[in-house]
């Protein structure tokens, strides 16, 4: 069920610093994580497993990501102790109706990311009342307003822990807690996702640039702009 107004107002009037331990602590059994896996990924699920290892982390296997970011998937979640790593994927029979040549992202990307992250998203929704997500204001300008407790049209909520740390805070606790790094952002990626929508990113560039370039597309449709 939805959060009642007195759990969602408790949620908004905790400090954003305690915002992912009440959550966790005081909905359990609500709450999962969607992750990318991708170059700031570690941040959030570090938080989360220092506080309850248990909580579902949710992967969209598109079926068109870097093998990298599949590797990094088991490397980062044992190395975190993450017990519940689930990943999930379009259905094969949706991929070959709408997709048989794998060519749909060239034409029509929102379609194909519909088709491979929205529509797989929303079967598991339904079962949680809040989704924590790793977005930071910083990442881009289309979420420079993103606010911590993001409520939902349904009554759910997304929770953003992180939405204020900006790249000097997440690269210095990166380095303190030794996390793991995805091997692409050695070469330059900032921001992964499937990798024929990918590039990397160069100097004073948008940090999601590399992200459908040229496109005026700056979200799969999982998340809309703040």
């Amino acid at each position: 069920m939805p959060l009642s107004q007195s759990e969602l107002q408790h949620l908004l009037d905790t400090p954003e610093s305690h915002a992912l331990e009440k959550a966790l602590v005081s909905l359990k059994g609500r709450v999962a994580v969607i992750s990318s896996f991708g170059a700031e990924s570690a941040i959030l699920l570090d938080e989360i497993a220092r506080i309850d290892p248990s909580v579902p982390v949710f992967f969209l296997d598109t079926r068109r990501h870097f093998p990298e970011t599949l590797s990094y998937r088991d490397e980062l979640s044992d190395a975190l102790g993450l017990q519940d790593v689930r990943t999930i994927s379009p259905l094969a029979r949706e991929l070959e109706n709408r997709d048989p040549q794998d060519q749909l992202a060239a034409f029509d990307p929102d379609a194909c990311c519909a088709l491979r992250k929205v529509e797989p998203l929303e079967l598991v929704l339904p079962e949680f009342d809040v989704w924590l997500t790793g977005r930071k204001r910083s990442q881009a300008s289309t979420r420079a307003a993103l606010p911590i407790v993001e409520p939902q049209p349904d009554g759910t909520v997304k929770l953003n822990p992180l939405a204020g740390w900006g790249m000097e805070k997440i690269e210095a606790e990166m380095r303190r807690r030794n996390l793991p790094r995805h091997p692409l952002v050695s070469k330059g990626y900032t921001s992964i996702g499937c990798a024929p929508c990918t590039r990397p990113v160069g100097d004073g560039e948008d940090g999601r640039a590399g992200r459908w370039a040229g496109l005026t597309k700056t979200e799969c449709g999982i998340h809309r702009p703040a």
